[in-house]
């Protein structure tokens, strides 16, 4: 925060890459979202301190069990409890949420030019992720309750197995079947940037199918780009807000169009540069290099390896009645709950711990992929593509050293730049 609040002046180094104005912009949006990310962060530990000290675990756990009796199911029916715990606690948690939600979308994001959503359209999207979630959470964590019950002892291998397999699942049918749901997909009309991505697939042996264009700017003028897709059938995702001849917030709105457009068009006050074709092919060549270098297949070995380490000491763990009585179950010790107690607090440090390395390894990865645009040829067009971006997004080129290292897991522009600039004169 002394950061920004002291930091006024654009530094000589970053003189030829932002003009006072959009420093000054990215400098008032990153203090922002510092000072509402120190009150929501605070609201958060102190409501999971008081629900920890007032017993509220085991209130909601009670609760579930009257409202599952009811229905006709006895203590015996402990899955029918969890999943109707779940669901409360889930509820709890998107009402609690929902104002911090408010005000980080219709005040900060909307003072700073980025958001695009109406209120309807906010709470429409919030009922439907709220719907969509539970339609997974609530099955999944019945059938893993399920087998760590049925199990034996060694539950933990077969738990593992089957998380892994949804995951797996829920990463293939995600960009096909869910985020529809939320976001319009469109294919890449036919053409000369649509060739050139294909051109550059090939060149590399990347398996592409389809290339789609994402309505991102009804929701945010942020941008993005993203692949998925397993083994030979692998797909591109492009946010219009990443392309110029795409984006909306470049395009006035049509005279004459209904109430909903009107206030669209009054948003987009704020329009963004967006990326030229070449700039566009040189993101994407970054994000191939991370397939082409292994980079997803490592971080899915990573967490899949840190999984099974946890169900293994939740194994060790679960029989431990001090545990469950540290939390306010004295007389059960039902399996979600050790679920929750061990992985959300037993685990806490070691994730901290985990988070730190995954950063650093990202971070990593980042330059690595980097390199990889690099020898594609796309040094110059990253090197112009990274700073538009950073515009466009109201990134903040400057930042404490200890708060970059535990937080970012994109280095920062700076050493990013640095690393293409010798190609980029070359």
């Amino acid at each position: 925060r002394r950061v920004y609040r002291t930091t006024t002046h654009v530094p000589q180094e970053l003189g030829q890459i932002m003009d006072s104005e959009t420093f000054e912009k990215s400098r008032l949006y990153q203090l922002d979202k510092s000072t509402f990310s120190f009150w929501s962060g605070l609201y958060s530990e102190v409501e999971g301190t008081m629900i920890l000290l007032c017993g509220g675990i085991p209130f909601l756990w009670n609760l579930s069990g009257q409202i599952s009796g009811r229905a006709g199911f006895g203590p015996e029916y402990e899955i029918v409890q969890s999943l109707v715990f779940l669901l409360l606690a889930t509820l709890f948690s998107a009402v609690t949420g929902l104002p911090w939600s408010l005000y980080n979308t219709f005040v900060i994001e909307e003072k700073h030019g980025f958001n695009q959503q109406t209120l309807g359209f906010f709470f429409k999207d919030a009922v439907k992720k709220f719907i969509v979630t539970q339609c997974i959470l609530l099955p999944v964590t019945s059938l893993l309750l399920y087998i760590i019950k049925i199990g034996g002892d060694y539950f933990f291998i077969y738990a593992w197995l089957f998380t892994l397999v949804v995951s797996l699942v829920l990463v293939t049918i995600y960009a096909d079947y869910i985020a529809p749901l939320f976001d319009k997909f469109i294919p890449l009309p036919e053409g000369e940037l649509k060739q050139q991505i294909e051109t550059m697939a090939k060149s590399i042996d990347f398996p592409l199918t389809k290339v789609y264009v994402v309505e991102g700017s009804k929701r945010s003028s942020h941008s993005n780009a993203y692949f998925y897709g397993f083994f030979k059938n692998k797909r591109i995702v492009l946010f219009d807000t990443l392309l110029e001849d795409y984006s909306a917030l470049n395009k006035e709105p049509a005279e004459g169009e209904d109430g909903e457009n009107e206030e669209k068009k009054s948003k987009a006050k704020n329009k963004k540069q967006g990326c030229k074709n070449e700039e566009v092919l040189a993101v994407l060549g970054h994000e191939l290099g991370h397939w082409k270098l292994g980079h997803t297949v490592k971080n899915i070995i990573i967490s899949q390896m840190n999984s099974f380490l946890c169900f293994f000491l939740f194994a060790v763990l679960i029989g431990r009645k001090e545990l469950f009585a540290a939390f306010g179950f004295y007389d059960t010790q039902p399996t979600l709950i050790g679920l929750m107690i061990i992985f959300q607090f037993i685990f806490s440090p070691y994730n901290e711990v985990l988070s730190f390395c995954l950063t650093v390894l990202s971070r990593r990865f980042e330059f690595q992929a980097d390199a990889f645009a690099k020898e594609l040829g796309k040094a110059k067009d990253l090197y112009a593509a990274l700073i538009k971006l950073n515009k466009d997004n109201l990134g903040f080129p400057v930042s404490d050293w200890i708060f970059s290292m535990w937080h970012y897991s994109h280095p920062p522009l700076l050493e990013r730049l640095q690393a293409l600039k010798d190609a980029k004169h070359e």
